[in-house]
């Protein structure tokens, strides 16, 4: 099994102080960013993905937000630039570029400059993004899906074709030879993260793309592989565990007492402060600006539909006491429990990779660290000694 590290990249100093009842405003004023801590976060993770590297993690995932601290990875390609000057040998995943905001070509041109520059290790994520990040960009949400799809078309195309020309809704383009060119061919794997929407599944069907399901484990994330399995082979494509990647939060410690005092404040800062900040979450809301359709999740079993919705006091309302619920479920413990965790979620998934969330809720350098290197000598050789053979759900799908 391949294991990656996901790595929000969130500023580097808790704003609790500033919230105005449950919310930190939005926009949030320059008047409260210090320089001197961004500065700080980003020297800091640079050498947390040194030691990733190091250690012998498979890979490094990278993200694209804006305009809030809940992520400085505004240019998610500069990072992957960055690591891959301070890394010899992990995978840079970057999850991803939000493809309906930017020019396509630029794009194209960028990637390709990444996988010459880490000599083929790039993975190339692309994604929509949220509502905010088209507040700051001003790009209307009811264009986002059309938006995507051309662009994702431009930044294949200019990878493989020899020269290029397009006529598009939104970019056009004639007579483009790209330089550079990628070091994989015909071009980097593409992966995608999936909400829930079924277009989203559809399009990466389509394409054979590689898909991280859902947010978290749980009857939702079924009914995503399900319903993927089901479009892969309708598009003459067969699932397996290489297709599907899990996101999960990860944390070990003596016990899982211990895990819930040490991690629970900083899950709890990242759920009630950071998540969805100046963000509508709510599936309802998205519909109502056309980011999406009233047909959505009608592939969703009734009674995971509420997780489908993403109703933002599901997370604005959690208290240590739901932390330690949760982490019942999760793979926070000792390091024998989190192998066994982290395995039977993947096994029950089929998915063969795993992106692990060691620091959302920008805990102090030492503490991810400290998670970085015990994680590698008590947990990683197993994890990675373990191989996922089968998709129980798409079996379950085909019966």
């Amino acid at each position: 099994m391949k294991v990656f590290v996901f790595d929000l990249l969130a500023y580097g100093e808790h704003l609790d102080h500033l919230k105005v009842g449950n919310e930190l405003p939005y926009p949030l004023s320059s008047q409260h960013f210090k320089s001197d801590v961004a500065a700080r976060t980003y020297a800091e993770h640079l050498d947390a993905w040194e030691e990733v590297d190091r250690l012998g993690y498979d890979g490094l995932a990278f993200n694209e937000h804006h305009c809030s601290p809940y992520g400085l990875m505004n240019s998610p390609n500069l990072m992957a630039a960055s690591a891959a000057q301070r890394t010899k040998r992990v995978k840079l995943l970057i999850y991803g570029n939000l493809l309906p905001l930017h020019e396509p070509l630029r794009l194209a041109e960028e990637l390709a400059m990444l996988d010459c520059l880490s000599n083929g290790r790039l993975i190339s994520g692309f994604a929509r993004g949220i509502p905010r990040e088209y507040q700051v960009h001003n790009v209307a949400l009811s264009e986002s899906r059309a938006r995507f799809e051309e662009a994702y078309e431009i930044v294949t195309r200019a990878w493989t074709e020899d020269i290029f020309s397009y006529q598009g809704r939104f970019w056009s383009y004639r007579d483009v030879a790209l330089w550079p060119r990628p070091v994989q061919k015909p071009h980097p794997d593409i992966w995608m993260p999936i909400v829930g929407s079924k277009e989203s599944i559809e399009f990466a069907a389509r394409h054979n793309i590689r898909i991280t399901p859902g947010m978290a484990p749980g009857g939702l994330q079924d009914d995503i592989i399900r319903y993927y399995a089901k479009c892969l082979s309708a598009n003459g494509h067969v699932i397996t565990p290489d297709h599907l990647s899990l996101g999960l939060s990860v944390y070990v410690a003596d016990s899982k007492a211990q895990a819930v005092n040490e991690c629970g404040p900083y899950l709890l800062y990242f759920n009630r402060t950071l998540f969805s900040h100046g963000n509508f979450t709510e599936t309802s809301l998205q519909r109502q600006f056309g980011y999406t359709s009233d047909a959505s999740l009608d592939y969703v079993r009734p009674e995971n539909r509420r997780a489908g919705e993403h109703a933002r006091e599901d997370f604005r309302n959690l208290t240590i006491e739901g932390v330690a619920r949760l982490a019942e479920r999760l793979p926070w413990g000792t390091p024998d429990e989190v192998a066994q965790r982290i395995i039977a979620l993947a096994d029950h998934a089929g998915a063969n990779t795993v992106q692990i969330g060691f620091n959302r809720g920008a805990m102090p350098q030492e503490m991810f660290l400290e998670q970085i290197r015990r994680f590698a000598r008590d947990v990683l050789p197993r994890v990675q000694a373990h191989r996922v053979k089968r998709v129980p759900t798409a079996e379950e799908a085909t019966l």
